[in-house]
């Protein structure tokens, strides 16, 4: 037996275990202090974070924490992904997406990192007989393409397979994606879409491209619908089975049917949904499959884009950050391949700025960071695998429950499923709204001096059918506002902030009112007389000591002076001439709205 040298490191095994139970009296001790009287699980549950979908993050995990064995990477279940050697051997395919005729920007994107191309064709993109044009000078059998063309998916189907035949590409050198995906269109349109073509297309890519995938299966309209992660989920397996139907009837057998299926979905700032997601549609594709009677064949492929939900108007630079944290969390996740919006997406058309920022993004993670060297990095995490499971089961009883309505056809015409959606998105509304869940540079910390950043213009997108949500709407609409005084007047609509006391007593406040009257467009003034600065309304931002003392003499001198209204920054208290209260998790969208309207900004 080898004896090692004392050396003063201590191995972990050499603590005492210290039990749960002391870890929650001292969680309780210390919520005590702020006035919290909690024990036991109750106090562990008081740090505990509400998800979506009825789920909960808990301050604590532990090896007790059990979820079901993940397997091995390239085997069912696929938690761990769905290759045995993930993106270990080059990283994901990262994937630019293209909407307009520019074969400039198509080759200047290969050129510099891109190894694949999404090409948004037909209405509101790439006209059909452009094509050849776009994909002059790149080479069909080294970057594979995917299309994503609505109406006309079969006309643009049948030109990219006459491009690889006049072209020299043999037919087993094809890769990429045909894009059929006629429930996505009809999601997106609210018209049925044609499942004639899309079997016949299959046929065709199973029997002489093997390289290439006739359809995908689009999550991205039920989630910029507003749809939780586990609605995203429910929707795609719903999909999915659809177009297995569809498929086998026509003649394939599953495995050829599952082989023709690549699956979309949305990437968040949430990084460890994310992660979670991604693992938990691998499993619940793989249960699907091992249903069907071919477990061999259960691997998804997974295409991720980092969400347009998220992605704001107001301080874009932010969404550098955003949609950096969603490229880790989907290559962290296994996704097969990424697409990593510009972060001016949400203006209109991208630079090349923007969109070299987008494909380094991915450069940065594989090549520097060296991400895709470890297979499933969150694996074993006793969170992960708790979320993965958890999200798993809330992703199948939102699939289960399409399937009663009749499947993913019937539940988009019924209205059910929108319905559905609608409801997640007005609960995460009101968490907007309150700032609850806030938005850097928009509902927090927003810069009303900052510079419009201006671009092109960029296609309508296919509209009639679910709605395109963004966290960022109802404080634009806020914004908007401002912006027409502004023009209209030569200045913002401005409001006084009376500080009371020395500054420890009054900057939290002071900051807290300044930022939350900037989210609605509204300048603070903190310098001054409120005779001098401008404005109609005053906040009084101070502490309750001194607001005992100070805020009815302050607030009646403030009306003396020709304030029309008088809030307070805290919490509703008695103070005569005291006219409105703002507090953390008050309704930030109604206030500012409220405040707008009587200062006569239309």
């Amino acid at each position: 037996m080898t004896v090692l040298p004392d050396d003063g490191l201590e191995l972990a095994g050499d603590f005492p275990d210290v039990p749960h139970e002391q870890w929650q009296r001292l969680v309780a001790g210390v919520l005590r202090k702020s006035g919290k009287e909690v024990e036991g699980a109750e106090a562990e549950e008081a740090l505990s974070t509400a998800l979506e979908d009825g789920l909960r993050t808990r301050p604590l995990y532990t090896a007790h924490d059990t979820a079901p064995e993940p397997g091995l990477p390239g085997f069912a279940p696929f938690v761990r992904g769905g290759r045995a050697e993930g993106n270990t051997l080059g990283g994901w395919d990262v994937r630019q997406r293209h909407a307009v005729a520019d074969g400039g920007a198509v080759l200047a994107d290969l050129e510099n990192g891109v190894t694949s191309l999404w090409l948004a064709v037909g209405d509101g993109g790439i006209p059909v007989p452009e094509l050849g044009r776009v994909l002059d000078g790149v080479h069909l059998d080294l970057a594979p393409v995917v299309l994503d063309a609505g109406r006309e998916t079969e006309p643009a189907a049948r030109e990219l397979l006459r491009l690889y035949g006049e072209r020299g590409v043999a037919p087993e050198a094809a890769r990429g994606n045909l894009g059929a995906d006629p429930l996505c269109q009809e999601a997106r349109s609210g018209q049925e879409g044609d499942v004639a073509p899309v079997a016949e297309l299959a046929r065709l890519c199973a029997e002489g491209y093997p390289g290439l995938r006739a359809l995908t299966v689009d999550a991205l309209p039920y989630h910029e619908a507003g749809g939780s992660a586990a609605q995203e989920l429910g929707c795609s397996l719903a999909t999915g089975v659809a177009y297995l139907r569809n498929l086998t009837e026509a003649g394939l057998s599953v495995e050829q049917a599952c082989a023709q299926l690549e699956f979309r979905y949305a990437a968040t700032a949430d990084q460890f949904l994310t992660i979670a997601k991604l693992r938990a549609a691998r499993r619940l594709w793989a249960r699907v499959a091992e249903v069907c009677g071919a477990p061999r064949a259960g691997a998804q492929r997974q295409h991720v884009v980092t969400s347009p939900v998220m992605m704001t108007r107001r301080d874009p630079w932010v969404n550098m950050l955003r949609t950096t944290i969603a490229t880790l969390a989907a290559g962290a996740g296994g996704a097969d391949s990424v697409t990593v919006l510009p972060f001016d997406h949400a203006l209109g058309l991208p630079d090349a700025f923007a969109r070299r920022i987008a494909r380094n993004t991915s450069t940065i993670l594989i090549e520097e960071s060296h991400l895709s060297r470890v297979i499933d990095p969150a694996g074993g995490s006793w969170y992960v695998e708790r979320l993965t499971d958890e999200l798993a089961h809330a992703g199948w009883e939102s699939f289960r429950r399409i399937e009663r309505l009749g499947g993913q056809a019937a539940a988009l015409r019924s209205g059910d499923l929108a319905q559905d959606l609608a409801d997640t998105w007005q609960a995460r509304r009101t968490k907007l709204a309150k700032r609850r869940e806030p938005v850097t540079g928009v509902s927090e910390f927003p810069y009303l001096a900052e510079k419009p950043v201006v671009r092109e213009s960029a296609p309508e997108p296919l509209s009639g059918g679910l709605p395109r949500v963004r966290r960022d709407e109802e404080f634009e609409a806020l914004r908007a506002r401002s912006d027409a005084h502004l023009t209209a007047t030569g200045s913002r609509p401005r409001i006084f902030l009376a500080a009371i006391g020395p500054a420890a007593a009054h900057t939290a406040r002071l900051t807290f009112a300044s930022n939350l009257f900037q989210a609605g467009g509204i300048e603070p003034v903190t310098d001054g007389t409120f005779e001098d600065s401008g404005a109609t309304e005053a906040v009084l931002c101070s502490s309750d000591a001194l607001y005992e003392e100070q805020a009815e003499a302050t607030a009646r001198a403030l009306k003396a002076a020709g304030a029309r209204h008088v809030f307070l920054a805290g919490r509703p208290g008695q103070y005569a001439g005291v006219d409105a209260y703002v507090f953390a998790g008050c309704d930030a969208v109604a206030v500012l709205s409220a405040t707008l309207d009587r200062m006569g900004v239309s």
